[in-house]
């Protein structure tokens, strides 16, 4: 027995020493760190030029969870960040976050990108990009779509005060709430502000009913609520969602009071929409979601999707794709 218990603790000591040099590993690029190496990808993805990257010898990027080799993809598409550019940063996890507008030769997106950075280099970059003529609900350029209404009702750029920042743990269990209403649908369980605003590839969609579209959709106030009868935990009666699976939460940014969430949507056995790969930017007050920003993307069937540990092609459904659906 005694040697049980002090193998058990030498374990655990183990692992702790583990977890930490792990976690020291992350910490040693801080705030200041991770926005430059941020900057300094984007800089080479605009300039066409992964050299001038300070990229890992094993450097993994994804757009739309597709692996790309280094010089294509985005390194040949991308010309220019647009009007919105928010940047968001977890030292604890050593991740770095862009969300807004990249311009492609003229022809704006709506973009997430997560880089992950160890010991100074990066290691991973993950895209999910929404364009015009995108699959959508609908079918090929069915996807809701609006750079206009981003950059109308653009992410809050602020600082939470030290005594008002939640844990870690807290912000994430908030974030997962959300996705835990969807997949049950039933609202209630999410932690909300009443009025919360959605915000899809640009499009506010809370405020007048879910649907299909790319119209300008109705606008936040000042506090980043919607306006109107339906918020963030509304309608969700006949979502077409079964699951919200392979949820990931690589950026929890204190500072900001920002979550990111990496989800796909799994659909109600039976139907023909696609399934939707999600990045999700949760704004969070007062321990509630206030808003919620997505750039998503819907992959045809066979793609493995999202393509990264712990989900490398976990979530791909069977057959060829269906024809488009209109049921959202």
């Amino acid at each position: 027995m005694t040697s049980r218990l002090l193998c058990a603790a030498a374990c655990a000591l183990c692992m702790s020493w583990n977890a930490a040099s792990v976690s020291a590993v992350d910490a040693d690029c801080d705030r200041g760190c991770l926005r430059n190496t941020l900057d300094r990808y984007l800089d080479a993805v605009i300039k066409h030029d992964p050299a001038s990257a300070p990229l890992f010898v094993g450097f993994r990027q994804t757009e739309n969870a597709t692996v790309v080799r280094q010089g294509t993809g985005v390194w040949k598409t991308v010309t220019a960040l647009g009007k919105v550019q928010r940047r968001y940063l977890d030292p604890v996890s050593g991740h770095a976050g862009y969300f807004g507008i990249i311009e492609e030769g003229g022809a704006p997106a709506v973009a997430t990108l997560r880089l992950r950075v160890s010991d100074r280099k990066i290691t991973e970059a993950e895209w999910v990009i929404a364009r015009k003529d995108a699959f959508g609900p609908n079918g090929p350029g069915g996807s809701l779509f609006n750079p206009d209404s981003l950059i109308a009702n653009p992410p809050p750029e602020r600082v939470v005060p030290k005594d008002a920042r939640l844990s870690r743990d807290a912000m994430t269990a908030i974030a997962n709430s959300y996705f835990d209403g969807l997949s049950t649908h039933d609202g209630s369980i999410i932690m909300h502000h009443p009025g919360c605003a959605r915000v899809e590839n640009g499009t506010v969609v809370t405020g007048r009913g879910r649907g299909a579209g790319g119209g300008t959709g109705a606008a936040l106030d000042g506090r980043g609520a919607g306006s109107g009868t339906t918020d963030c935990a509304s309608n969700l009666e006949q979502f077409n969602v079964s699951l919200v699976a392979a949820r990931r939460y690589p950026i929890v940014d204190e500072e900001a009071g920002v979550v990111l969430g990496m989800v796909v949507f799994m659909r109600r056995p039976g139907t023909t929409l696609r399934r939707n790969l999600l990045t999700e930017w949760f704004f969070i007050d007062g321990s509630r979601i206030r808003t919620i920003y997505a750039a998503m993307y819907y992959p045809p069937s066979e793609a493995p999707v999202p393509n990264w540990p712990p989900y490398e092609g976990n979530w791909p459904l069977p057959g060829a794709d269906a024809a488009p659906a209109t049921n959202r």
